[in-house]
């Protein structure tokens, strides 16, 4: 791969009880991103990708709007360091 980035993200709003996990899990497959995401006991989710620079910034835009029924009001992006993840998963 080239350009490999990886970024952990929070997304803050009406983030859970919509679907937004397994949105996302689909979203990454297509892209060809690849770490995890799960729900944190605040209410927000967290995102962890890595990938090619594009796609892993195609992710995050699509974490800025969420599925359908989302409603995301933050989203906070830290550069991390590749794990070397081999797929994407919903914890």
């Amino acid at each position: 791969m080239s350009d490999v980035r990886a970024v952990t993200a929070t997304i803050h709003g009406r983030v859970q009880g919509v679907g937004f996990r397994w949105s996302c899990l689909q979203q990454a497959e297509d892209l060809g991103v690849q770490g995890w995401v799960r729900n944190l006991s605040d209410g927000s989710v967290e995102v962890w990708a890595e990938g090619e620079d594009r796609a892993v910034e195609h992710l995050l835009s699509w974490c800025r709007k969420g599925p359908r029924w989302a409603q995301v009001d933050e989203v906070a992006v830290r550069a991390a360091k590749p794990a070397g993840h081999t797929d994407f998963r919903v914890r």
